[in-house]
């Protein structure tokens, strides 16, 4: 009598995946090109603002179709819409403040919107500050004082004044997307999501741009190739690699390489669009990055604090492994 043993099954090999922290600091050096793309172009805010939405949605179409092949998760309509308004608004005011205050600089203040995220949760959704958010406030606001030129000392930019003030609209425009993508994006379901948030941005580009005179419909080359490259490099490539990378890292890693992006539209500004802020602003700057990698770097309770649009589901999946 013979006995034949069963035979594991042959397992495929794994396939290799490339390090988080790579694909986050690629995503980063996209995003930060965002600025220069805007600048070289020489549109306005509602002008880049327009197509870069425009040359982004059909690509975003594509990926929409891919995502519900895969699954029926539950999409949203109305909150990725209204999240939209405030991309929208981020879109035209960033524009418009690169070319007043340097790409560099209009990024930095960008930035803050990692504090107006917790305030206007706490405002609208009566989440509690945390301590280093309340810490972080009055040394934010100092170091956007002397970013900005708002101190009256010396700065660079056509008008750094008004630039700053467009910035830090920006930020609250972009603050306001976050908190509304934050309820409005889930797993299967960020593609659709960031879709309807684009069309809606670029309604709000027309609805600012037309009124004003700001709209170009026809900028002609080459500021339409450089706003393709906007759309495709700094919004749809630098998406993508950072949404693959968060959910594969802790939150305090990946706030930490985000803050990548404004040290990176800095040094690209100084090296390819020949800014010069002045020692002032630099310091300004410095001290904006310090205290927003003071708050973002925090420790999070499980759904508190911002997310990035499209790594919500697989940040909690992440973090549910870490035992967090």
């Amino acid at each position: 009598m013979t006995t034949t043993e069963a035979r594991p099954a042959a397992v495929a090999p794994a396939r290799p995946r490339v390090d988080p922290v790579l694909l986050a600091l690629a995503g980063s050096f996209c995003v930060a090109l965002s600025s220069v793309f805007i600048k070289v172009s020489g549109t306005t805010g509602a002008t880049s603002a327009f197509w870069r939405c425009v040359f982004s949605l059909p690509v975003l179409a594509a990926l929409v179709v891919w995502e519900r092949r895969r699954g029926t998760a539950t999409r949203l309509v109305l909150l990725p819409l209204l999240a939209g308004l405030g991309l929208g608004v981020d879109f035209v005011l960033w524009g418009d403040a690169i070319s007043l205050v340097g790409a560099g600089i209009a990024t930095v203040l960008l930035s803050v919107q990692v504090v107006i995220v917790p305030l206007v949760a706490f405002l609208v959704f009566r989440e509690r500050p945390s301590l280093r958010f309340v810490c972080a406030v009055p040394v934010l606001l100092g170091g956007i004082v002397l970013a900005g030129g708002l101190a009256g000392t010396p700065a660079f930019g056509a008008d750094p004044v008004l630039g700053a003030v467009l910035a830090i609209g920006a930020g609250v425009g972009f603050a306001a997307y976050l908190v509304l993508m934050r309820h409005s994006s889930g797993p299967g379901s960020r593609e659709h999501t960031l879709f309807l948030a684009t069309v809606s941005a670029g309604v709000v580009a027309v609805a600012l741009g037309v009124p004003t005179g700001k709209l170009d419909l026809a900028p002609g080359w080459p500021a339409l190739g450089w706003l393709l490259a906007l759309a495709l490099v700094g919004q749809i490539v630098g998406w993508l690699l950072i949404s693959s990378a968060l959910p594969r890292m802790s939150s305090a890693t990946g706030a930490t390489l985000m803050l990548l992006q404004p040290v990176a539209a800095i040094l690209l500004g100084v090296g390819l669009l020949g800014e010069r802020p002045s020692a002032v602003q630099f310091a300004g700057c410095l001290v904006v990055l310090a205290a927003v990698g003071f708050v973002s770097t925090a420790p999070r309770r499980r759904g508190t604090g911002p997310v990035s649009p499209g790594a919500r589901g697989g940040r909690r999946r992440a973090g549910s492994r870490r035992g967090r």
